[in-house]
């Protein structure tokens, strides 16, 4: 495993995933050792789930999965850049991407939550 990758204190390091040919951020997820090994030996994304505490494999389920095209590290090695070929959309919802939603929009400016 790469040394220049400065892991958390749970383990964990950022994993930004892009489609490679858009540039279009897709999602944000974290990823542990392990997942980042299983990323590298199948060429498809794996993350760790902080909710189920468990790995993943992105579009086990669903089909949409991930190709990884490379793999970068930002200068601080706290965070990844993992550039992808998708095979449907990031987010659960159904979107490409996971940030599909805009804060300025009226009805987030208007809600009172913060």
């Amino acid at each position: 495993m790469n040394s220049s990758i400065n892991w958390d204190d749970r383990g964990l390091v950022a994993a930004i995933v892009q489609d490679a040919e858009t540039g279009e951020v897709l999602m944000l997820a974290y990823m542990n050792a392990e997942s980042l090994k299983r990323t590298l030996e199948t060429g498809e994304t794996w993350f760790w789930s902080r909710s189920r505490q468990e790995l993943w494999h992105k579009g086990a389920s669903s089909g949409n999965t991930q190709r990884v095209v490379d793999i970068r590290y930002d200068c601080d090695g706290d965070a990844l850049l993992v550039r992808v070929t998708p095979a449907g959309p990031a987010c659960h919802t159904g979107k490409v991407s996971c940030f599909y939603r805009n804060l300025n929009e009226p009805e987030l400016a208007n809600s009172g939550e913060h």
